[in-house]
């Protein structure tokens, strides 16, 4: 049977801190409550929420601001990535997003995860390629991508 639970830390399955959601009571009792990640809609806890409320805000405020920074030493990177290659320009393997991740983080001292990088499908030929990396969920960059031959 379903019950409500107000949120207290964001998560994307459930929301943002704050928001009311129904969850099966066995996922409330058993994961979200120990883990204090929601709480049982009451006032209490509404009050409790409010107190921390302001902490939460300057918490996403400041991952935002980190973001920003980030696109904005991304806005006109590059990164070159070296492959060994097949009979014309076809690449013996592919760029994968982590392959770019990791070029990223090494070249520019840039942290990124292979998650950020946003490719529909792997590089297969050489070439110069512009792959988006979101960063934030508000906030994405575009970044050069060359992929030469070894």
């Amino acid at each position: 049977m379903p019950i409500e639970v107000l949120v207290m830390k964001d998560l994307p399955d459930l929301g943002e801190a704050g928001t009311v959601t129904r969850v099966a009571d066995g996922y409330a009792r058993n994961y979200l409550f120990p883990k204090k990640l929601a709480a049982p809609v009451t006032e209490a806890s509404r009050r409790k929420f409010e107190k921390i409320r302001k902490e939460i805000e300057a918490e996403r405020a400041q991952r935002f601001a980190t973001a920003k920074k980030k696109a904005a030493s991304l806005r006109d990177a590059s990164v070159t990535i070296r492959m060994k290659t097949t009979d014309g320009d076809a690449l013996f393997g592919s760029v994968t997003a982590a392959d770019i991740a990791k070029a990223v983080t090494a070249d520019l001292a840039i942290d990124l995860d292979r998650t950020m990088v946003l490719l529909e499908e792997p590089i297969k030929t050489l070439g110069t390629y512009d792959v988006d990396v979101k960063i934030h969920a508000e906030v994405t960059a575009t970044v050069k991508v060359w992929v030469v031959q070894e």
